[in-house]
């Protein structure tokens, strides 16, 4: 493991709850019920603490409203957790994780979906903005688990600009060049689908960069521009032109998924995409 993890918070549950509560409460316990601070005052059993305020008298500890709460594994170890998926570039499986850790499987995998969890990020804000560039263009990995009917139009199926390679799994990505990026798994990437996502997730002032699909046909007048560039023709680049950041996002996220995850059902795609969004951000990884 790396040598980052002698550090002290990662060594006995009693220093992690100790870095934690510094962490979170510099000004003194912060209460999960009611929000009141400094007004609380700790119990006999270590780590928990109990509001003062007479309208709440709740208990609570440091982990209170996180995804490590109720949790019997030890906090060092969730903090060992955290620091290992943010730091490996294509994740860590389950698997690594318990030999690692000590940990049974299960225990193991409750956490990396917990994890993945938190890396959500909800989706605040447009991306972009004015003198910005978000790059838009999807891409489809894995089988579904039931294959779909396709669409018909005048007897004949959709082809490309429709939805995409039959029974497989749709995905969108809105990468902002030097920013963050923002997935979505949509069960098909038609033309109405994708430019509702864009629309609703970049600032109308962004210069917005795709190849030539005709799913984004149309889309010019809703933002500052909307460039392209002609892959069937070999064109990837023209001038600052181009879709490549979305192309390496693909890259990494379809590397990580089949060399460490290797299998992942369709329900579970959604987390292991924010996973991948949040470590494409934070490409130093969380400081634990």
């Amino acid at each position: 493991m790396s040598n980052a993890l002698v550090a002290p918070h990662f060594q006995t549950p009693e220093n992690a709850r100790g870095w934690l509560e510094k962490l979170r409460w510099p000004e003194g316990p912060i209460c999960s019920h009611c929000g009141t601070i400094g007004r609380a005052y700790a119990l006999k059993k270590p780590g928990w603490y109990r509001c003062a305020e007479k309208e709440c008298r709740k208990d609570f500890t440091v982990t209170t409203g996180t995804v490590m709460e109720r949790s019997h594994i030890p906090l060092n170890k969730w903090l060992m957790a955290f620091y290992l998926l943010n730091a490996s570039k294509k994740g860590m499986s389950a698997h690594q994780l318990h030999r690692a850790l000590k940990l049974d499987y299960k225990s193991a995998w409750f956490m990396c979906h917990r994890i993945r969890e938190a890396m959500r990020t909800g989706g605040l804000g447009p991306l972009g903005g004015e003198g910005k560039i978000v790059e838009a263009d999807e891409t489809y990995y894995g089988k579904t688990e039931q294959p779909r009917v396709p669409a018909y139009r005048k007897g004949r199926p959709y082809t490309k600009g429709g939805s995409g390679p039959a029974n497989k799994r749709p995905i969108v990505a809105l990468v902002e060049r030097g920013g963050n990026v923002r997935t979505f798994h949509v069960l098909v990437a038609d033309k109405p689908t994708v430019q509702k996502i864009v629309r609703d997730n970049i600032a109308r002032e962004t210069r917005l960069h795709t190849d030539e699909s005709k799913l984004y046909t149309g889309v010019d007048q809703h933002f500052a521009s909307h460039e392209t560039v002609r892959h069937s023709a070999d064109e990837y680049v023209r001038g600052d032109v181009h879709t490549n950041s979305a192309e390496g996002y693909f890259s990494i996220f379809k590397r990580g998924m089949r060399g460490v995850y290797q299998h992942c059902k369709e329900k579970h795609l959604h987390r292991y995409l924010a996973e991948f969004d949040h470590r494409y951000k934070s490409p130093r990884g969380a400081r634990l």
